[in-house]
């Protein structure tokens, strides 16, 4: 279920959700193939998995905060209450008493 109020996640985040099980896929097929020298098959399979997993980390990461601050957490809830309380509160620049004093001339 969507939360209407909720900010759908970046675009970004999402392409590197969709690009790094391919290069998982492409750093294992390094690794395990014989195409390569063994000591340069290895440094391209390392540096293409490290790759891969940083891409995952902004989607682990928006997923940890989301559940940390999202709107059925204990912050969330608190966050939400306490916008509700301050919507009734009005502008705290607007004094209704000098706006009536400059309107007579007095201030």
């Amino acid at each position: 279920m969507r939360y209407p109020h909720t900010a759908p996640t970046p675009a970004w985040i999402e392409t590197s959700a969709l690009t790094a099980p391919a290069l998982l896929g492409a750093s294992a097929g390094l690794l395990l193939g014989d195409l390569m020298h063994r000591s340069a098959r290895r440094g391209v399979g390392i540096g293409l998995g490290a790759l891969g997993v940083a891409l995952l980390l902004p989607l682990v990461v928006g997923g940890v905060a989301g559940l940390v601050t999202g709107p059925k957490s204990k912050f969330g809830v608190r966050r939400r209450i306490q916008g509700i309380r301050d919507a009734g509160i009005g502008s705290p620049d607007y004094d209704e008493v000098d706006e009536a004093l400059r309107e007579q001339g007095l201030i």
